[in-house]
């Protein structure tokens, strides 16, 4: 099934729904509870379409396809290497992606984002798919000469609008071996395979959950492929996932602070 959250028009409120081809219905009640499906009848281009979720935290996992991290001229860790977006860098399809001026190259980093349906606390691997809803595609904004002139990760992955998810999230998805691409103004920049992700879905699950309890609604990013590359003002980024649909959104630069 797939899962989204929408508005009728952009004053009524959130609700969340699931699609049937080009049409929505109700979902009365939350997919982290009990809830029944009404319904669809709402055609895709009558509705606004948000984020699927609004996490607590999003946590994501940095340097997991080895091509990444060999770009980067970075060792592949031993253990997953962590770290958080703050929700206010979630967006959903369409939003503008604001490139801060505080940094002169942003990137784009295509990924498969993981969406937890309860709540855990060291979780097993073999027990991992019970805690995820479903899965995402997502980008993981990122003004790299900030991130490398900190040396830690925080300002420079977490600027407003720096975490675009949607369109929806498929429950019905084996991440094992997937295509993601990404296209910058229809040219292609990234393109890689799930299966050569260094850590896989159920170990991250695992591994997270022994660090932090995972609530549900929460986000894992599970790293981005090869061929991150800059976005500037008036590009349109589209991250593809196979079996999972495409997110595209704007680039702007963010004017407020100039």
């Amino acid at each position: 099934m797939r899962i989204v959250r929408f508005c009728k028009d952009r004053k009524a409120p959130p609700v969340w729904g699931w699609l049937a081809g080009d049409r929505i219905g109700v979902l009365d009640g939350s997919p982290f509870d009990e809830f029944r499906r009404e319904e669809a009848v709402l055609p895709l281009e009558s509705v606004h379409i948000l984020p699927p979720v609004i996490p607590s935290k999003i946590v994501c996992v940095g340097r997991n396809y080895a091509t990444h991290a060999a770009e980067h001229d970075a060792e592949v860790p031993d253990l997953p290497l962590l770290f958080l977006k703050p929700p206010t860098t979630v967006i959903g399809p369409g939003q503008a992606i604001l490139l801060p001026p505080q940094s002169q190259h942003v990137e784009h980093e295509a990924e498969l984002a993981v969406v937890i349906s309860q709540r855990g606390r060291w979780i097993r691997p073999e027990e991992a798919n019970d805690h995820v809803l479903g899965f995402t595609a997502a980008n993981d904004v990122t003004a790299r000469d900030l991130q490398n002139r900190d040396g830690q990760w925080t300002r420079g992955k977490g600027f407003d609008t720096f975490c675009p998810l949607g369109p929806w999230v498929e429950t019905e998805f084996d991440p094992a071996d997937v295509l993601i691409t990404c296209l910058v103004n229809g040219q292609m920049r990234q393109m890689g395979s799930t299966r050569d992700m260094t850590f896989t879905v159920r170990h991250l699950v695992a591994f997270i959950s022994s660090v932090m309890t995972l609530e549900p609604g929460d986000v894992i990013l599970t790293g981005t492929p090869s061929g991150v590359g800059p976005l500037v003002d008036g590009d349109e980024v589209t991250v593809d996932i196979e079996g999972l649909g495409a997110l595209s959104n704007p680039v702007q630069a963010d004017m407020r602070g100039s």
